[in-house]
């Protein structure tokens, strides 16, 4: 595998030297061929071990008479080579950019105009008019859209629960924090599995305050996500009560061995293996985890039961669920490459293509017999390493999502995932959204991270009884002293120009 991509890197930079002059570093731009095809080159992130078969890239440059260089990087490495890309003057015609933080990364550059401005367009094409314009103002700088998006969920977070243990102490799935509560303690205190041992807890979690259980659980209290306005003005979530609230509810879970002790240094497989090996019962995050993790338990433990749960009401009565801004990432279009209107129009023009149901089809599944068939009308995959080999890596180049591009959902045999799918659907109508994403703070894209882990730790710290509110308190005043008051300051600046 190793030596697989490093060929792979080998063939990336092979392909952009190839496509720029060693003197001035400029990209030669797409063209068009005499019968009529047009070329243009793209850069997407590689998520398989090795470079697709091109069967599939065919089939898509046949039906939109296209003739397409992907440049392929693998996705660990996939920001190191479009930073170097964007530095030497080389970047392709077409850039995926593999996620928000790398976005945010490039908005400078946006600023500058050094990438095409998009949102004038949308409404010429057909199917690019119909993608989702809370998404589309999720991307947006300074009001103006640079960007076409791949969808993603807008919130996948809910519960994963044993529910042979929970029949075995007569338990429902938990709709409050209270029963949620009641469920951890019974699932440590009373003998679930009925063995007859003191061998299980009730919650596994993880080093990770946001995609493990925490900033789930913080919804159901009503938290902000990431920012919320309080008398008047942005502020972080955790200088509101709600956060402080959740921090509590994890210390009585930790006081009382309701959750694995060393949750804070866990990591994601250990987390996982103990919900796999029957010791934890619940495990809170994204709830398309419950496939995975069925299929490693019965591996175990044959009669493990699992189902997924998502409507949790908090201590106000209310369920709300944090939302991410609903992309996995996002396609450029640099004018150092695309040169012209007319240039950019006809790209623009094939991602329009791509968000045809034939072509979105093609690109998610692939060919329908050899990679695929249709079961009560959602595509089931035929063999799981031909996917991946064949077809997998397409899918970084997929625009909008089903509900937009029209392409297949997925066919689950296991009935709990095909639960989560709905729900996922059903999140949306109960999103707490993150008011700061279109916003911009200098100071939080260069220290944000380094901030972060002030409250982080002090967030730990709490939860394990080490340090008070009041303690809690001083990180803030730290988190603002070194930084955080300016990011406050940017970002409320921001958010009334913005208005």
């Amino acid at each position: 595998m190793g030596l697989m991509l490093l060929a792979v890197l080998l063939l990336v930079t092979a392909a952009c030297s190839d496509s720029s002059s060693e003197s001035s570093g400029d990209n030669e731009g797409s063209e068009e061929g005499s019968d009529g095809t047009f070329s243009f080159s793209m850069m997407a992130n590689l998520h398989t071990p090795e470079v697709p078969d091109e069967k599939v890239l065919n089939k898509i440059e046949e039906v939109t008479n296209t003739d397409i260089e992907i440049q392929w990087v693998p996705d660990n490495n996939y920001e190191d080579r479009l930073n170097t890309a964007f530095a030497t003057n080389s970047l392709p015609d077409a850039v995926f950019l593999k996620n928000q933080a790398t976005f945010i990364q490039f908005r400078e550059a946006i600023q500058d105009g050094q990438f095409w401005e998009v949102g004038q367009y949308l409404d010429e094409f057909e199917n690019l008019s119909k993608l989702k314009q809370n998404v589309l103002d999720n991307t947006k700088v300074d009001g103006k859209l640079y960007t076409l998006y791949q969808g993603r969920p807008l919130s996948r977070q809910g519960i994963i629960y044993r529910t042979d243990w929970a029949e075995n102490l007569g338990l429902e799935a938990p709709t409050t924090t209270d029963e949620f509560m009641e469920m951890v303690r019974a699932f440590t205190e009373d003998d679930p599995d009925g063995n007859g041992k003191d061998d299980t807890f009730g919650l596994t979690d993880r080093s990770d305050l946001i995609y493990g259980a925490f900033k789930t659980v913080s919804s159901w209290f009503g938290t902000p996500n990431y920012w919320g306005e309080k008398d008047g003005q942005l502020l972080p979530e955790f200088m509101f009560d709600e956060y402080v609230q959740t921090m509590d509810f994890f210390k009585e879970m930790h006081e009382n061995g309701y959750i694995n002790q060393d949750f804070p240094v866990t990591s994601k497989p250990d987390q996982q293996e103990f919900i796999k090996n029957g010791t934890a019962g619940v495990y809170v995050g994204a709830m398309s985890d419950v496939g995975s993790l069925r299929d490693d338990a019965i591996a175990i433990n044959p009669d493990a039961q699992f189902d997924v749960h998502n409507h949790v009401e908090g201590p106000n009565g209310e369920f709300g669920i944090w939302s991410i801004p609903g992309y996995g990432n996002l396609v450029m279009f640099p004018k150092s490459s695309v040169e012209s209107e007319e240039e950019l129009k006809k790209i623009l023009g094939f991602f329009d293509q791509m968000m045809s149901p034939e072509v979105a089809n093609y690109a998610y599944w692939g060919f329908e017999g050899e990679h695929y068939e249709l079961v009560d009308g959602a595509a089931k995959v035929l063999d799981s390493d031909i996917n991946e080999r064949e077809v997998k890596p397409y899918q970084a180049i997929e625009i909008g999502e089903p509900e937009t591009n029209g392409r297949y959902l997925g066919y689950f045999d296991y009935e709990p995932k095909a639960k989560s799918e709905e729900l996922f659907l059903e999140n949306e109508e109960h999103l707490i959204n993150d008011p700061t994403v279109p916003l911009y703070s200098e100071t939080y894209v260069k220290e944000g991270g380094t901030l972060q882990q002030i409250i982080t730790d002090a967030t730990y710290n709490y939860i394990l009884g080490q340090i008070d509110k009041d303690g809690f308190d001083k990180a803030i005043e730290e988190w603002k002293s070194q930084g955080g008051d300016k990011i406050i300051e940017e970002y409320n600046a921001s958010y009334e120009e913005s208005k």
